[in-house]
């Protein structure tokens, strides 16, 4: 669609919060929406969200999807995030909640083509994390104290596949100290 076209090119949604924890910049779900509504206005187009739950093996995952139209032609784009099995100070439906605005950010980053990685090109030439520090990564997950932000810092850690290995060895060391101090 050449209108969505358009809102890709003009669609400025900046990393505008801070998490303090893993000292990083971020967008939320809620920063895109603010950014793409009068976008959608400008170009005649409505939008749509909806979630969905998924079950897989043992583990139930929110499915967004984000749907846009221009009354014609209608494109779609999903994703899926997992729900923490418990998360410190959360009751389920925030739990929820969160594995639901986190989808329904991604959805929105693949449907606008928002990425969320830093520009290779400009990056040192570094080893990527290895398979060791990936999985002491893994091991400090299943600690139950994390909140929603410090969760979904590690996760994405993990999930990375930029995240170099100097990178990796400093968010370890922050990591442990973080429980050490508990």
């Amino acid at each position: 669609m050449k209108k969505l076209d358009a809102i890709i090119q003009e669609l400025k949604a900046p990393k505008g919060k801070y998490n303090s924890f893993g000292k990083y910049n971020y967008r939320s779900c809620e920063d895109i929406l603010e950014a793409v509504k009068p976008l959608l206005k400008k170009h005649s187009l409505s939008m749509l969200i909806t979630d969905e739950p998924i079950y897989v093996g043992q583990w139930n995952y929110i499915k967004a999807t984000v749907i846009i139209s221009d009354g014609e032609e209608t494109v779609t784009a999903s994703a899926s995030a997992r729900e923490a099995e418990t998360q410190k100070g959360m009751n389920d439906s925030q739990i929820t909640g969160s594995a639901s605005s986190y989808a329904r950010k991604y959805a929105l980053n693949g449907l606008f083509l928002i990425d969320d990685n830093q520009d290779d090109d400009a990056r040192e030439l570094e080893p990527l994390m290895n398979t060791e520090q990936r999985n002491v990564l893994l091991a400090l997950r299943e600690d139950n104290q994390w909140n929603t932000s410090e969760l979904d810092y590690i996760n994405k850690a993990i999930d990375s596949t930029t995240l170099k290995e100097s990178d990796a060895e400093k968010l370890i060391a922050k990591i442990k100290n973080k429980l050490a101090r508990r």
